[in-house]
Formats: structure tokens, sequence, C-alpha cells
């Protein structure tokens, strides 16, 4: 499918790696677990090896995911989860980051587009990460991993968001940065959009149908038409206010 903006009447937008800087933080994480090994791989960058890293164990977990889900077990090993990090584990403050130029994103396509969130994150941290940023107000619907029975890559969420929207699914686009993104937006019957500010890249994006791939969400105010006028960006960092 070639990718029509004049068809878009609603916006739906992941959290983790589309709006969160979720790749970076992890990266910050695991980084000086990597070091002592870069003698391994000396043509490579401790920084690129730990990205591909990443998004090497990205796959298998979003299908482990994904298992779960089919199996019907996701709700009990997200409340396993979360006990252990209640019991087990010390709680502690959580660190989020903004890619740059969301936030202005979502402030703008909210002045002319309903938006949702259709997340595969807790519904607690994906409003705490909305709230830090002051942009919860900005989304009129947000599906996370405890709102359909199935979440991604099956199209429940998107389907979902589009019902809450008022918005048929072939109006709607999806927003991520992974293949598991663009499946669910593709079986929902919406359009969809890869952003390469993630963890997902080009070719694999590509492949999995992606109508458009671009750098980050800011891009989309030059994609999608405004017909109140014109639109005027303007850069945020990226840090909570």
């Amino acid at each position: 499918m070639t990718f029509d903006a004049n068809l878009i009447k609603a916006i739906c937008f992941d959290i983790d790696g589309t709006l969160s800087d979720t790749d970076d933080l992890w990266i910050q994480k695991i980084l000086p677990f990597v070091l002592p090994f870069k003698h391994i791989f000396p043509k490579m960058e401790p920084e690129r090896l730990t990205r591909r890293l990443i998004m090497n164990l990205e796959t298998p977990g979003n299908y482990l995911y994904y298992l779960l889900d089919r199996l019907g077990w996701d709700a009990f090993a997200g409340r396993i989860y979360m006990w252990i990090n209640r019991s087990v584990l010390h709680p502690k403050k959580k660190r989020f980051l903004m890619v740059p130029g969301a936030k202005q994103a979502v402030i703008t396509l909210g002045q002319h587009y309903p938006l949702a969130v259709v997340s595969s994150r807790d519904h607690a941290g994906t409003v705490n990460f909305l709230n830090t940023f002051e942009i919860h107000p900005h989304f009129r619907a947000i599906a996370t991993s405890q709102t359909c029975y199935y979440t991604k890559p099956f199209p429940d969420p998107v389907l979902w968001a589009a019902a809450q929207l008022g918005v048929d699914p072939c109006h709607c686009l999806m927003v991520g940065d992974t293949v598991v993104d663009i499946k669910a937006g593709k079986a929902a019957g919406a359009q969809t959009v890869g952003v390469l500010c993630g963890f997902g890249e080009e070719e694999e994006l590509r492949s999995a149908g992606a109508d458009l791939i671009i750098d980050s969400p800011l891009e989309l105010l030059s994609r999608l038409p405004f017909p109140t006028g014109q639109v005027e960006t303007q850069m945020d960092t990226g840090s909570p206010q």
C-alpha cells in the first residue's frame, strides 16, 4: 500500500522507541557489562555493539510476549513481573527520556488529529511516562498491555483505539519503531509508519510492510496535511519539564 496522508483521520503512537528514548536508556544500563568484552569485537564501537545486542534480543523477546499472549498467560506473567518488582527488587524511581522533537510532534498533531497510545507497556508505566512529559491530555485513548485480551502484534489494541476515537481503522495511522507495531497496524487495516529513532531497522520495518519510514515522529509534521494552516515546529530537548 502506498502511503496516503489524505486518508489519515487519527494517529496511534507506540511508546518505547517511538516517543520514549528507551534504546538509549538500555544502552546506558548495559554498556558497563559490555565494555570488558570489547576486545572480542575490536572493529566495533562498544556503543554500537551494545545497540546490536539489544536489537538482537528484542525480536525473541517480542515473540515470547506474543506466545504468552496467544496462550492467554500474559496477564499472569504481568502479575508475576509486578510482584517481583514490588517484593523482590528494591523499587526505584523510573527514569524517562523522550525522543527529541517527539513532544512537539504530539502537541502539534493533537491540535489537528485525535491521538491514541498503543503500547505494550503496563498501564501504570504508560501513564507515568505521559505525565512525566505532560502529554497525557493530548491522548484521547490509551491502549496498554492490559487493555485487550491480545496485544501487539495482534490488531486488537489498534482496533480498540480506533473505536475509542470514533474513526474507521483504515483512516488510522499506527506509528512505531518495531516490526510488531507495523504488523499490528497492518492487521487492523491501518496505515503504518516506521520510525528509526528506536530499536527497529529500515530493512526489517520495510519488510514488515511499513507504508512510510521516517527518522522520528517530528517528521510527521512535514508529512501530514494541516488544513487549518501553517505548522510551526520547535525542537524540544527530550528532557522532562
